[in-house]
């Protein structure tokens, strides 16, 4: 009879988990985008709750802790301006094993915080007094992105190929320990488009794609989206 209940107890605790909602931060600021559509994407995306924080306040929330009420901290901000004591909150989500995902223009924070592009594995390169004109990244709006798959994870799963009309983003740095996700060969975009690794405790995953709203209508890229929480957020547990 005990048996019976665990085994009940157990089979109730599983489906209950199933149905659970993962809870996301969601950041913008810094840079114009379909608000309406983007935020429809949000809002359609199964088993998700999200609250939107808009730079500089997110930062500051940030700072104050209230990432810690969120399973996954999802970015899609173009900010430059960061304080010391924002850095260091950071830096303690990522050894407290925070799962991040960054979206599309994210790659181009923090210019000046060499331990962003550690952080998000990458960095899209902006024009700047010591930088040469070869560093320079470059982006080029409103084409089509044919996408590959370069590694299958739970982030890539159930896809053969992706195409997006989109933004790409050439001549940005990736880091050599990232797991390429997506490759494309569109000829002025960088090889990878996507990618995932592990900056100290925590799980991230960067998805360039995601320019307008052409994008996030996209049943892929919803997809693609919803699989990239769903994993980060069962890194997690």
């Amino acid at each position: 009879m005990k048996r019976m209940v665990f085994l009940s107890f157990f089979v109730l605790t599983v489906v209950l988990s199933k149905g659970q909602s993962t809870k996301i931060m969601l950041i913008t600021g810094g840079h114009s985008f379909d608000t309406l559509q983007f935020f429809q994407m949000f809002d359609a995306l199964p088993q998700i709750e999200y609250e939107h924080f808009e730079q500089p306040n997110a930062n500051a929330e940030i700072a104050n802790g209230k990432a810690d009420d969120f399973d996954v901290l999802v970015f899609y901000d173009m900010w430059g301006n960061i304080s010391q004591s924002e850095k260091m909150a950071y830096l303690r989500l990522t050894k407290q094993g925070k799962p991040l995902l960054f979206l599309h223009h994210a790659l181009v924070s923090y210019q000046d915080w060499p331990e962003f592009e550690q952080i998000i594995g990458g960095k899209y390169v902006q024009e700047g007094k010591r930088i040469s004109e070869d560093e320079v990244s470059t982006y080029e709006h409103d084409v089509w992105v044919y996408c590959t798959i370069e590694n299958y994870t739970p982030v890539t799963s159930g896809f053969n190929e992706l195409r997006f009309f989109d933004e790409v983003y050439g001549n940005i740095r990736i880091s050599d320990e990232v797991k390429p996700l997506l490759r494309t060969r569109h000829p002025k975009s960088s090889d990878f488009v996507a990618w995932q690794h592990v900056y100290n405790q925590s799980n991230v995953v960067y998805i360039q794609s995601g320019h307008d709203r052409r994008t996030y209508e996209s049943a892929d890229y919803r997809k693609l989206i919803l699989q990239a929480i769903k994993f980060l957020d069962n890194t997690n547990e």
